[in-house]
């Protein structure tokens, strides 16, 4: 039987434990799990490309089950290129589900072979999103809970 891979895509600026909570169930799913950060010119993060990789790589820690990579382009082609058969998207609430099922239909008209699974957000992540994430670190807020402890650092020490 084939190796089954998923990708797990975002810009995870920053990576809060809502992401890895839907990471560590993907995990379940399949064999290979590769966190899939896009290389995206319109949009200016927080974080650089290559922060953002090392975060996600000292969170997973040695996890050979899980890779950590960037790509720019259609996600699809990503998933051809890393022989994908999954793209795993978390969701929040019903105004993610709107976004989410329309880009998951182009998805599957790009390309029929990669499935789209969404995961429900634990009660106690559904809430949490890198932007709120951003705007309480700089604000001064208590991150506890929110962010993995090497991510909650960095936000620190930025504001």
């Amino acid at each position: 039987m084939p190796e089954r891979v998923a990708l797990y895509p975002g810009s995870f600026d920053p990576l809060t434990n809502g992401h890895l909570d839907i990471l560590w169930r993907a995990r379940r799913l399949a064999d290979r799990v590769v966190v899939s950060i896009l290389e995206n010119d319109a949009k200016t993060p927080l974080f650089s490309l290559r922060d953002r990789i090392a975060m996600i790589q000292e969170i997973v820690g040695g996890d050979p089950a899980v890779d950590v990579r960037s790509f720019s382009g259609l996600l699809v082609d990503f998933a051809k290129s890393s022989h994908a058969s999954l793209i795993v998207r978390g969701l929040r609430a019903i105004s993610d589900y709107e976004y989410e099922l329309q880009m998951a239909l182009m998805n599957r008209r790009l390309s029929p072979e990669v499935e789209t699974v969404f995961l429900m957000a634990k009660e106690e992540y559904s809430y949490v999103s890198s932007r709120l994430v951003k705007e309480v670190a700089r604000l001064g807020g208590d991150l506890t809970g929110l962010v993995p402890e090497a991510v909650r650092g960095r936000l620190v020490a930025l504001f």
